[in-house]
C-alpha cells in the first residue's frame, strides 16, 4: 500500500480508495492520513491528492450502486419469497424500501463518512432506485468531507499519521459488529417465521 502510494502519488491514492470501497478491509483511515502526510513532506501535491480521493470514492461507489441496481427491487423482492432466502422477508424489503424513500438522501451522505457503511451504502441506493445524479451529488459531498478530514489529520499529525487507525479501528470493528448482529437476527426472525408458518 505505501509503495503504491510512493510510486504512483495521487493516482496511487485514488486507487486505493477506490478499492477500498469494493473491499473494505482495506482502510481508508490508513490511507488517506498516509496521503495527508507525504503531502506535507512535499512528497505529494497536496491540491491533486483530495481530488483523487474523492474521484476513487465516487468510482467505486458507482460501481456498487451499478450491481445495486442491475439487483433490483423487483428482483430481491421475488428471491425474499423464496423459501430458501432467509436474509429478509417480502414485508423487511418493503419496510426498509419504505424508510429509503424518506430517508435514503440523509442515509447516503452520512453513511459516506462512517466506516465499513461507506462502501455498502451504494448497494441499498442502487436497489431503491435513488436517482444517479442525486446519488452522485451525495456521494462526492459526504466523500469529499471524509477524505478532506484525513488528509487533513495526516498533514496535522505529521510522523504520527498512523494513530489514526489506532483511534477508529475500534469504532470500524464496532460498526462491523452491529451489521453482523443486525443480519443474525434478520435471519433468525426469518427462520422462526417460516417454521411457524409451516
Amino acid at each position: 500500500m505505501f509503495a503504491i502510494v510512493d510510486r504512483l502519488g495521487a493516482a496511487g491514492v485514488g486507487l486505493l480508495i477506490l478499492l477500498e470501497n469494493l473491499i473494505p478491509p482495506i482502510p481508508s483511515e490508513v490511507i488517506l492520513p498516509l496521503a495527508g502526510f507525504r503531502a506535507r513532506t512535499g512528497t505529494l501535491n497536496v491540491l491533486t491528492v483530495w481530488p483523487a480521493a474523492t474521484a476513487g470514492s465516487v468510482l467505486g461507489a458507482l460501481m456498487l450502486y451499478g450491481l445495486g441496481a442491475w439487483l433490483g427491487y423487483d428482483r430481491l423482492h421475488r428471491l425474499a419469497a423464496r423459501r430458501w432466502f432467509v436474509l429478509a422477508s417480502e414485508k423487511d424489503l418493503d419496510r426498509g424500501r419504505e424508510l429509503f424513500d424518506r430517508h435514503g438522501g440523509k442515509v447516503v451522505l452520512f453513511a459516506r463518512c462512517v466506516p465499513f457503511l461507506r462502501s455498502v451504502v451504494s448497494i441499498p441506493a442502487g436497489i431503491a432506485g435513488m436517482p444517479l445524479g442525486r446519488f452522485l451529488l451525495l456521494t462526492t459531498v459526504g466523500s469529499g468531507v471524509w477524505n478532506a478530514v484525513f488528509i487533513a489529520l495526516g498533514w496535522v499529525l505529521g510522523e504520527n499519521w498512523d494513530s489514526v487507525q489506532g483511534w477508529l479501528g475500534p469504532v470500524s470493528y464496532g460498526v462491523i459488529g452491529l451489521v453482523v448482529v443486525g443480519l443474525v437476527i434478520l435471519v433468525i426472525r426469518r427462520v422462526r417465521a417460516r417454521s411457524l408458518a409451516a
